[in-house]
């Protein structure tokens, strides 16, 4: 049987690891008349007035302010507001670029959003047609457009589900069933070791430590204004590498990205030879072998 291409998969955070600020900044909170500080304080004290999810608390407090000032708060208007958010340098062609780069290893490159930001904004930017799926915050919406429950919410910890489900290829959120069906190692579509993880901070450590544990890579990227902080969790042994937030051609991120796919490339073509050997010889693939390398 021919041997399939191999999948490397890149899981990124959003708000600030592509994008510039939080996403609600660059036009929902302007448009609500208050300053990012202003919104972010509200909704952060009634989270914790309230024992509240902090993911629960701030899209509460949108629905909330948005009707108390009158604000039109629909699925559209968020997808609108997406095309204000600005990306890091280099962003825009990133997964172009990657996907050419893989190809020509004969690699598949995919690409997933895993974020506590919102999925409508993220729609709205001009980088949403490059994610094979996107696991963000969501409003469900009623009859008439306006939002009215959580359709998702995903907090820091809530962010590792969907590692899991992009290594076994459930991505259907609804299907938990398959989800928890036991899998051997070697049918997962997507090898933990074949995954690369971006983020910026302290709300991306458990996927980084799952990436870690599991012998992926774990990336930060940083502004100067977080760059204390992302340096710690490389002093702390939470990620394998830090980046200046740039994913443009030449750049240090760009070229030990494409050295990190170099080596999975080779890894799986390795795995894959002794595999043929040992069914030639009439063996079984161990289940120590899977993901060997």
């Amino acid at each position: 049987m021919e041997h399939q291409r191999p999948i490397v998969a890149f899981l990124y955070d959003f708000d600030k690891t592509l994008c510039t600020t939080d996403m609600q900044n660059y036009a929902f909170i302007p448009s609500l008349g208050m300053t990012p500080a202003e919104f972010w304080a509200l909704a952060n004290g009634f989270g914790r007035a309230n024992r509240m999810d902090g993911i629960l608390a701030y899209m509460y407090t949108m629905i909330q302010e948005s009707r108390r000032k009158g604000v039109p708060f629909t699925r559209e208007d968020l997808v609108e507001k997406g095309k204000s958010i600005v990306l890091f340098p280099g962003v825009r062609d990133w997964f172009d670029r990657i996907n050419a780069f893989g190809d020509s290893l004969g690699v598949q490159v995919e690409h997933y959003i895993i974020s506590s930001g919102l999925r409508e904004i993220i729609e709205g930017s001009s980088i949403n047609d490059a994610f094979k799926e996107i696991y963000a915050s969501e409003f469900y919406y009623d009859e008439a457009g306006r939002p009215a429950w959580p359709k998702l919410a995903v907090n820091f910890t809530a962010k590792t589900q969907f590692v899991y489900r992009i290594n076994k290829g459930v991505l259907d959120v609804s299907d938990d069933k398959t989800l928890n069906d036991s899998m051997p190692d070697d049918s997962k579509r997507v090898p933990f070791v074949n995954m690369i993880y971006v983020g910026d901070g302290l709300s991306d450590v458990p996927c980084m430590k799952m990436m870690r544990a599991y012998g992926g890579q774990a990336i930060a990227v940083y502004q100067e204004s977080n760059r204390l902080g992302v340096e710690d969790l490389l002093a702390k042994g939470r990620v394998d590498f830090i980046f200046k937030a740039d994913y443009s051609e030449g750049t240090p991120l760009d070229l030990t990205v494409k050295n990190i796919i170099r080596k999975m490339a080779i890894a799986d073509r390795l795995w894959a030879e002794n595999t043929q050997q040992l069914r030639r010889l009439g063996g079984d693939v161990l289940p120590d072998q899977v993901g060997l390398f």
